[in-house]
């Protein structure tokens, strides 16, 4: 059976900040925790990916994984400084490394990270699983978050499959 990995992308404080929270924060940190307690059930291995850019360095309180969702020890914790969390970090190397075959990814942001990274995966032969109702943005000048989020929901589902969190089950 093709072994399968739960991918966090991009959930850290700065998302979370109640001065400018992505869409439904509070459902998206609700979602996010759920897949990764469904992922630890059954043995899946977690990986976050923590972006790093001007607003977002290093060790600063905004840079860190959210405390709702921590990082277990045994957990891999990427870096990467462009949307496309396969891009010149170890990430792919690690994937490879262990089998994995499967990829279930969800986090922020919905229109760079997710998409960036979430076609790579495909290109990459993953199949991937997008977990549909656990990926967030904010409102832009002419969609709001909602829209944004639907509208790349329906622009990945031509090549990954989409499931609501509910929906996700793990198989290891």
């Amino acid at each position: 059976m093709p072994k399968t990995v739960l991918l966090i992308i991009d959930a850290q404080n700065e998302m979370f900040d109640p001065a400018n929270p992505v869409h439904q924060s509070e459902q998206l940190l609700e979602n996010l925790q759920s897949l990764i307690k469904k992922a630890r059930s059954a043995d899946v291995s977690i990986i976050y990916v923590q972006h790093n850019d001007a607003g977002l360095v290093e060790g600063t309180d905004f840079w860190q994984i959210h405390p709702s969702i921590t990082p277990q020890e045994g957990d891999a914790v990427i870096q990467k400084w462009t949307p496309d969390s396969f891009h010149e970090n170890e990430l792919l190397e690690i994937l490879q490394k262990n089998g994995v075959h499967n990829l279930v990814i969800a986090g922020n942001q919905t229109e760079h990270c997710i998409n960036a990274t979430t076609r790579s995966a495909s290109q990459l032969g993953f199949e991937v699983t997008l977990a549909k109702d656990a990926h967030g943005t904010w409102d832009s000048k002419t969609m709001s978050a909602q829209e944004i989020i639907d509208h790349q929901n329906g622009l990945l589902s031509g090549f990954v499959t989409l499931q609501e969190t509910k929906d996700i089950e793990f198989t290891g």
